[in-house]
């Protein structure tokens, strides 16, 4: 039995449009507030922009090809670069409260929905910075009001748009794998099979395999290289993460209020009253299931399918309101109260406000890298440090000779770091940095006849490998970043020991 009511169009829209209009001003009124600046990985996407391409070592080019349209038409300030992750996080509110309502839920389970997504901190961290996770989470939900509406009535049209979503989506991010097998299971194991019969499944897969060819043809020419990466982030930086660290984080990531909701949508379409769409419950364990096999999984690969797991909560949570209609108008306050810890996930507070905050809520920073930390998250110290560290390089540059400014190069160790130099660099008279970290590799190490290579980071003995003559000429500190981008010395390394073309084919670093 369905209850949905839509008696008023007003009554439905007004708690789910006023929800998401605070879900984008809270991002447009608190980025860059508190001296947080660039995230490590938008400069890297910025230096992206540079170097359009059908792909990338670390994700496909979808997000970088949109970003090279943002730049020309609004700059490149924090407030435009984190524009349109604020809209699709915005959007994804009304689209988990739009599959509530395909689930068979009214205007409270859509409102409960549209207030369990708002104040998910995976979800409102995805909105905060420019990356291609905005995005993912908009078109899992996506994907889940689409399979919700074929299970209500299948339609050509519909397949069609799913292939269209899903090829989309896997430009945008490979994850999409996941959601593609759980897909595929969930119609295997649903009345959804019998449309297997029929050529549009097929072509829906076909369309979706067409848009992410170049992405594959691109790894094929490139030796794998996404590939490669994963397995080095698997077997490396995400290797101490296990089973307990994927389905514990889901709890903080997704919000201590929302624990219930997410659980009771499960549990709603895999075994109760929602069993009609059983099969958005089984896409839902069957991600589960593929990232606990993997092993090493960060919490925050599973945000795209809780958001359809929230709008299914909602859905249960008005159901079983359904005779204590006064506890809707509580249960929707306690969650809309949940925005209290909205400074773990977007930088609203200064940095001292926001460490005291944590500490009082017994929170410790973290990190999912196996990485040092010191005051603040790694999600937050990555947004410190990067001006900083080009003006150290801008100063030891401009201490060189002048015969030697017109044939240095500046090398990052990672891809923070040259993409500081590329984005702040310019201002400050620099030349464009290199770097052996995922696709700063492939655009190679330009010149290989440098006078003089100024690293950026790095140790003494290591650099003495390779060249004759290393000397110290500055040094990189910041505040509140994260503590292995603090304190690092700038070398001038002179009179290689042999061709820098032949030492850049032994120091790629993908992961």
């Amino acid at each position: 039995m369905t209850i949905r009511d839509d008696r008023s169009t007003l009554g439905t829209w007004l708690p789910v449009g006023l929800l998401a209009t605070v879900r984008l001003l809270l991002h447009f009124v608190c980025n860059a507030r508190g001296g947080y600046g660039y995230f490590r990985d938008e400069l890297y996407y910025l230096a992206s922009t540079s170097h359009l391409d059908w792909g990338y070592v670390d994700h496909p080019p979808l997000s970088i090809w949109i970003l090279s349209v943002i730049r020309p038409l609004f700059g490149d300030s924090i407030f435009a670069l984190r524009l349109l992750p604020a809209i699709a996080g915005a959007m994804t509110v009304v689209v988990v409260a739009l599959l509530a309502r395909e689930l068979g839920g009214g205007r409270w389970a859509m409102a409960l929905a549209a207030a369990a997504s708002l104040i998910a901190p995976i979800q409102l961290a995805f909105g905060t910075i420019y990356s291609m996770n905005a995005f993912d989470v908009l078109i899992w939900a996506t994907t889940g009001l689409l399979l919700a509406k074929l299970i209500n009535g299948p339609s050509p049209r519909l397949w069609l748009v799913l292939g269209l979503c899903l090829g989309v989506g896997l430009m945008n991010k490979a994850s999409i794998l996941w959601l593609g097998a759980g897909l595929f299971v969930a119609i295997v194991a649903s009345p959804l099979r019998r449309e297997l019969r029929t050529r549009w499944p097929w072509l829906a897969a076909a369309i979706a395999l067409l848009l992410f060819s170049p992405f594959i043809l691109w790894n094929l020419q490139n030796d794998m290289a996404h590939a490669e990466f994963i397995a080095n982030a698997v077997g490396g930086k995400y290797s101490g993460l296990g089973i307990v660290d994927l389905l514990a984080g889901q709890i903080l990531l997704n919000h201590p209020a929302n624990l219930p909701i997410w659980l009771g949508g499960l549990g709603f379409l895999l075994f109760g009253a929602g069993k009609r769409h059983r099969a958005v419950g089984i896409t839902i364990v069957s991600v589960i299931a593929i990232l606990i096999i993997n092993g090493s999984s960060k919490p925050e690969y599973l945000a795209g399918a809780m958001a359809m797991a929230l709008a299914a909560g909602g859905v249960a949570l008005e159901r079983w309101l359904r005779h204590r209609a006064w506890m809707r108008p509580a249960a929707l306050t306690l969650l809309v109260l949940g925005l209290v810890t909205t400074p773990l996930a977007i930088p609203i507070l200064p940095v001292e406000g926001y460490v005291r905050f944590a500490q009082t809520l017994g929170l410790q920073p973290h990190t999912a890298e196996n990485k040092e930390l010191a005051e603040l998250p790694q999600f937050y110290a990555d947004m410190f440090g990067w001006p900083e560290k080009a003006e150290a390089v801008a100063a030891a540059y401009r201490s060189l000779p002048a015969h030697e400014q017109e044939s240095v190069a500046i090398f990052g160790g990672n891809y923070g770091r040259a993409g500081a130099i590329d984005f702040f660099g310019p201002e400050l008279g620099l030349p464009s940095a290199i770097s052996p970290h995922n696709s700063y590799w492939l655009w190679g190490p330009g010149e290989t006849d440098y006078e003089v290579i100024l690293f950026l980071g790095g140790e003494r003995e290591r650099l003495e490998e390779y060249f004759g003559d290393v000397q110290a000429v500055g040094r990189a500190d910041c505040t509140y970043c994260m503590p292995y981008e603090d304190n690092l010395t700038i070398w001038a390394a002179r009179r290689p020991r042999t061709g820098f073309d032949e030492v850049w084919d032994q120091i790629k670093s993908y992961g």
